[in-house]
């Protein structure tokens, strides 16, 4: 029998892909399809809640699936560690599972990878993110995972070097790290971090041409792991081996 997956925000773009991808997948099928404004009592009897709503909705439907007891897999933007921090003592205490991807793209998750890995070795790193005009939060969860993962790499080097941290146009600052978001039309999503040192810089850059072919692979990662996982994870990193694990 397959599982039975309810899907929050199944009408939006990144909501739509993800139905798609779960229908393909051997042994799941979306059962329930919500939106933004649905009244999340019909997340009962789901085998696993998938959320692709809003920053604005989305705590209410992780909290809505844990007093449930049902694991959920958190795709919506906006859930930095400090705001995760906060859902995972309800995680822990039903023993449930939640499983928080900032992007579902395997190249973007190497380019934070990437970039942490390099992090040490240069002191100012700053991360400049566009995505498309109709996107309502910034900076990107994309750009938060990076940032955080940065400064987790830096731990023994300290801060990154961050002058006029003070002005508002230096950006928007997420564990030292600068982050400048843009929001323009025609853009699907891309990152860029620059990481500067004496005489040399290092630019690592993602783009996301074509949202359904990048998000499909990582989504027929995350479905399977979500519905199995016990406790609080962050990023594909924890289904892929990259030489990096999440901090949670």
């Amino acid at each position: 029998m397959s599982k039975k997956v309810a899907l929050v925000g199944g009408t939006g773009k990144l909501g739509t892909i993800i139905g798609r991808v779960i229908d393909e997948l051997e042994g799941f099928e979306v059962a329930r399809v919500l939106t933004s404004s649905s009244d999340l009592s019909e997340l009962d009897g789901a085998d696993l809640v998938v959320d692709a709503s809003t920053p604005q909705v989305s705590v209410d439907v992780v909290r809505a699936a844990i007093d449930r007891g049902i694991n959920i897999l958190v795709g919506t933007s906006g859930w930095s560690a400090e705001r995760i921090a906060l859902v995972r003592p309800l995680v822990e205490a039903a023993e449930t599972g939640a499983v928080f991807i900032p992007n579902f793209s395997l190249g973007s998750v190497l380019g934070s990878a990437l970039a942490a890995a390099a992090a040490p070795f240069f002191a100012s790193v700053e991360i400049v993110e566009a995505h498309r005009d109709t996107k309502t939060d910034s900076p990107s969860g994309t750009a938060v995972r990076t940032a955080e993962l940065i400064a987790a790499a830096r731990a023994q080097q300290g801060p990154v070097s961050a002058p006029h941290a003070d002005q508002r146009a230096r950006g928007q600052q997420v564990g030292s790290v600068p982050i400048h978001s843009l929001r323009r039309p025609g853009v699907i999503a891309r990152q860029e971090v620059i990481l500067s040192g004496p005489g040399e810089s290092l630019t690592l850059t993602h783009d996301t041409v074509d949202s359904a072919d990048a998000y499909a692979p990582g989504i027929r990662l995350a479905v399977p792991f979500a519905l199995d996982a016990r406790g609080v994870f962050v990023g594909l990193e924890n289904m892929i081996d990259i030489g990096i694990r999440a901090r949670s």
